[in-house]
Formats: C-alpha cells, sequence, structure tokens
C-alpha cells in the first residue's frame, strides 16, 4: 500500500468533510447531527452488508467509502464540540488492539481462536475495572443491537463468563422443551403466553446455532434470501423461454 497516497486521501477527505460542514458549505451537511447521523451510519453498514453478500468488490469498495465518510462526519462533529478529534479516535483504537492483541505485539502465547476471544474478554473486563456486578458484561451488549444477533452475542458472554456451559445436545433440549410450551398456550389458546414462548424458541435456537458453530443472524438472513429465491421461482409472472 502506497502509504504517502493513503495519507494524502485520508486529508483530502476529513478536509471535504469540514468544507461540508463549515461556512459557505453545504446547508443541509450543517444542519445535520449526532442524531440525525446515527440513522445513515446504520444504513449504510447495512449496505455494506448487502454488498459483502453479493461479493461485488466495486458495491463492497464504494459501500464501505460511504460508511467512512459517515464515521468522519462523527468525528468532525465532536471535534466542532472539542470533545475529540479524528486522531483521537485512529490512535484510541490502535492502542487499543495492540493491548488486546498481547500474544502478536507481546509475549503472551496463545495456540488457539478460542483461547485468543477467551483472553479479549478477560483484557476488556480488566480495561474496565472491577466490578461486584456479574452481569455487567451482558448489560453491556447494546440494545439496539438485531435481536438475533444480541441473542448470540448474550450468549457468548454467559459462556465466556463462565455462568452457562451448555453444550448442542443441551440446546437442543431447551429447543424442545420451549416448543411444547408453545404446543400448549396455542392449545390454549393464549395469545400473550403463545408470544413469550415463541420468542424463547427464538433464543433457544439462537443458542443453539452458537453451539454449533453458527450465527443465527446470518442463518436467518440466508434463510430470506432462500425464501426469496424460491419465490421469484414460482412466481406466474416471472417470463419463461418458449
Amino acid at each position: 500500500m502506497d502509504t504517502d497516497k493513503l495519507s494524502k486521501a485520508m486529508i483530502s477527505l476529513v478536509d471535504l468533510v469540514a468544507l461540508l460542514r463549515g461556512p459557505g458549505g453545504c446547508p443541509w451537511d450543517a444542519r445535520q447531527t449526532d442524531t440525525t447521523v446515527k440513522t445513515y451510519l446504520l444504513e449504510e453498514a447495512y449496505e455494506v452488508l448487502d454488498a459483502l453478500s453479493k461479493s461485488s468488490a466495486p458495491e463492497v469498495c464504494s459501500e464501505l467509502g460511504d460508511l467512512l465518510f459517515q464515521i468522519l462526519f462523527l468525528a468532525q462533529l465532536a471535534a466542532e464540540r472539542k470533545e475529540f478529534d479524528l486522531i483521537d479516535v485512529v490512535e484510541t483504537v490502535t492502542e487499543k488492539m495492540i493491548r488486546r492483541h498481547p500474544h502478536v505485539f507481546g509475549e503472551t502465547k496463545l495456540d488457539s481462536a478460542e483461547d485468543v476471544v477467551l483472553n479479549w474478554t478477560k483484557i476488556k473486563e480488566t480495561e474496565k475495572g472491577p466490578s461486584d456486578n456479574r452481569l455487567s458484561s451482558l448489560q453491556d451488549v447494546p440494545v439496539n443491537m438485531p435481536a438475533l444477533l444480541r441473542a448470540h452475542r448474550l450468549g457468548e458472554r454467559v459462556s465466556g463468563a463462565g455462568l452457562s456451559r451448555s453444550q448442542p445436545d443441551e440446546s437442543w433440549n431447551d429447543v424442545q422443551d420451549n416448543i411444547d410450551k408453545l404446543r400448549s398456550a396455542i392449545d390454549r389458546s393464549e395469545k400473550e403466553q403463545l408470544g413469550e414462548e415463541i420468542g424463547d424458541i427464538l433464543f433457544s435456537l439462537v443458542d443453539l446455532s452458537r453451539n454449533w458453530g453458527f450465527n443465527a443472524e446470518q442463518l436467518l438472513m440466508h434463510a430470506n434470501q432462500r425464501f426469496l429465491k424460491r419465490f421469484e421461482e414460482t412466481d406466474p409472472k416471472k417470463e419463461t423461454s418458449p
């Protein structure tokens, strides 16, 4: 990578963001706030995921640029309030990654990816300082994260903290138990209970998929695509060859 070219490109983009926000810039950009940018940040992140799922390098490149723009925009807003700037953002994450990779930048020896994850969790807990609340790591999982992904992360945190050591067979038993409860709720026409049982089934399925090395969020994304493909194949309006 041409580091000189990279430096010039980043400085140019940072200057562009400042120009858009500054006097004589764009009235729309000047009106944006942290709150309004959150929506665009999330949308751009999902567009990156869509591009990745299509394995389209040009689209991934373009969408990553759009996502980067939102990050620089938020850093610019913070700089205007004299809270922090892009340099602080870059230096902070660099220091964090070095600190959390002692097996690369230090003398710690880790033999597997699983060991890396466990050590990463321990380092994060050390960074936050001692806590009497064993649930603090669970409470740190963002509430606004997609529900299936959040359930996956909660399961990871519980397992990583040693609060649960469920195995695939145990996860399957939980799924079956929740299905039985759902059947009972349906038979009794208890709508509120039915909703709760469906939620519990979803959560137990997430745990089952996690224990088998899958991510339920990704599995459902793939299932959505398969559903759409099957629907397109059976669409009577679809043109057929003579």
